[in-house]
């Protein structure tokens, strides 16, 4: 596959689609399995609030999936995307109800690195319930 965003289109403060992913304890079940990451404080309620947790938590490799999800749905090619680095700032807390936990993304195209790699890099801000869940988050992305 290949990038379905040309460079030249493209623009610094080019705002992505902004997406909500919802998070329900099934999701985190799920996860686990596919990661092998059974750690109970994902699943556990008794066990997180043993922990100090407010509640269970979703995976962090989750949430960074998910915010990431945006820049590969933008440029329509995963294999676009050539770096991805976050830092985790706070857990994702997901309820034991109907509608679980809100994951709100929104990415920006910051800056143009390098014309001739034709890469750019993108700031992603991601949300739950008003607190910033990842800092630092950025990845740089290869356009067509």
């Amino acid at each position: 596959m290949r990038s379905k965003i040309r460079y030249a289109d493209v623009e610094a403060g080019t705002e992505l689609p902004r997406r909500t992913f919802q998070v329900q304890r099934g999701t985190l079940v799920r996860y686990a399995g596919a990661s092998g990451d059974f750690n109970p404080i994902h699943w556990n309620t008794r066990f997180a609030a043993e922990v100090g947790l407010p509640d269970v938590i979703a995976h962090g490799m989750f949430t960074m999936a998910e915010a990431a999800r945006v820049v590969t749905d933008w440029t329509g090619d995963p294999g676009a995307l050539v770096s991805y680095a976050v830092r985790f700032t706070k857990p994702v807390v997901v309820p034991d109800d109907a509608t679980g936990a809100l994951i709100e993304v929104r990415a920006t195209a910051a800056e143009k690195l390098d014309d001739e790699a034709r890469t750019v890099r993108v700031d992603i801000t991601a949300t739950s319930r008003g607190h910033k869940v990842l800092g630092m988050a950025r990845a740089v992305v290869r356009l067509a």
